[in-house]
């Protein structure tokens, strides 16, 4: 336990003075130092986990692989539609391999480095020296694909969109380079997507991260709800029938269904609030907030889980 101390002592002051030299990487990263995140906290996706458990042994069992008479891959390209649970297995990755674990946001990043300007060289230096210097590591470039991502919004002909790529396939390059870096992306637009991104030498192995519908999702929703439990210290939920509750038509994204199970929780908590009587929550509870979900979201171009 004193090694991960240290270890997470070192990576977040390594990380610190490296991010503070340059506000691009400061606003759009964010460093788990010792990250505890557990896969059995997915509902579902059986294949995606075990492919991240296979990754696992770039760092843990190298030597499997020389057995086999091959060799870990380079990277791993994660893809699937928001919510889906790309984030979460590259953080359960971290955790397996007990490296501390970075996410980077690439259209955040790519704002900031155009808005501000200048620097990239030394950015891209600092990047490398800090890579070198830094404990086990694992990657994640989250969002690759960031012409089409939320937070660039529509598509930008203002964006210089060559010298961007050629800036994030450097640094993907530089971090599948550096000696004890594990290196994941992700992308919820594939088919556009960049093919340099996933050749050989680069994020060669291809994850398909696609729930199954409804277990999965209810799988998820037995997870959170048994958090939610946990955090109040009682009982919350009374005879919910999970198969009647997904059973709603809406996008099957296990992060929309979470926020819907936090959405009802909340409406519960404001009814307390106000002196009312409040019952465990119950599937009517549930139909009725997946219903409010539906009208919200239908008058928006992408369902949002922050409709209420």
């Amino acid at each position: 336990m004193k090694d991960r101390t240290i270890q997470r002592e070192r990576a977040q002051n390594i990380w610190n003075s490296f991010s503070r030299k340059f506000e691009p990487m400061n606003q759009s990263t964010r460093l788990e130092p010792m990250p505890s995140f557990d896969t059995s906290r997915i509902g579902g996706l059986a294949d995606a986990k075990d492919e991240i458990q296979t990754y696992a042994c770039a760092a843990t069992d190298r030597e499997v692989y020389v057995r086999w008479g091959t060799h870990p891959p380079s990277g791993v390209l994660l893809i699937g539609q928001p919510g889906v649970g790309k984030t979460l297995l590259a953080r359960s990755l971290a955790t397996l391999t007990e490296t501390s674990f970075l996410e980077v946001t690439i259209p955040k990043l790519v704002l900031e480095v155009i808005h501000r300007g200048g620097k990239v060289g030394e950015l891209m230096a600092g990047w490398t020296d800090t890579l070198d210097e830094m404990p086990p590591l694992t990657v994640l470039f989250n969002e690759l694909e960031f012409l089409q991502a939320e937070e660039i919004g529509a598509r930008r002909p203002d964006l210089p969109v060559g010298p961007v790529m050629d800036f994030l396939l450097d640094m993907v390059d530089r971090a599948i380079a550096a000696e004890d870096v594990l290196v994941v992306g992700s992308t919820a637009h594939p088919d556009t997507l960049r093919r340099a991104f996933s050749q050989p030498g680069r994020l060669e192995r291809i994850v398909e991260v696609t729930p199954q519908f409804p277990s999965d999702i209810i799988d998820t929703l037995r997870i959170h709800a048994g958090d939610a439990e946990k955090r109040a210290g009682r009982p919350l939920f009374v005879e919910v029938e999970w198969d009647r509750v997904v059973s709603g038509g809406i996008p099957p994204s296990p992060g929309h269904w979470v926020h819907i199970l936090h959405a009802v929780l909340r409406r519960k908590a404001r009814c307390e609030a106000a002196g009312e009587d409040v019952t465990p929550v119950t599937t009517d509870d549930f139909r009725a907030e997946v219903e409010r979900f539906k009208k919200a979201s239908s008058r928006l171009e992408t369902p949002s889980g922050t409709y209420v």
